[in-house]
């Protein structure tokens, strides 16, 4: 399967999205880019959809206005993610919130560790 790609008018619009902080991150997810605190993802694009971690019930409420499962593999619903309506750009005040609560929840989360570094093979 084929990973969609954001344009930069959507990469540009999620970096203005995400706050900064000391614990807030940017990096490659899905081919595209997420904003991750203490090392755990909270909301990222997926070509051009913008998706956000939050509550089932909270999920639930932004898909009763427009928004739908976060399925980056067709079928594979990713639990706890939910894509906010396809829009979003065009009403940053609305998806702001959205996104500010998802940081919020997420960054109660424990912080992921690092990875140690591979270890290369010897000949």
């Amino acid at each position: 399967m084929k990973m969609p790609k954001p344009s930069e008018d959507a990469r540009t619009a999620f970096a203005e999205l995400v706050p900064s902080g000391p614990a807030i991150t940017m990096k490659p997810m899905f081919g595209n880019l997420a904003g991750f605190v203490n090392g755990n993802m909270f909301a990222g694009l997926f070509g051009e959809d913008l998706f956000v971690r939050l509550p089932d019930d909270e999920c639930a409420a932004v898909r009763k206005d427009g928004g739908r499962d976060f399925e980056p593999m067709a079928g594979r619903a990713m639990k706890g993610y939910v894509l906010v309506p396809a829009d979003w750009r065009a009403q940053p005040q609305a998806v702001a919130p959205l996104v500010e609560r998802a940081l919020e929840v997420t960054s109660r989360m424990p912080a992921k560790e690092q990875k140690k570094p591979a270890r290369s093979k010897k000949a």
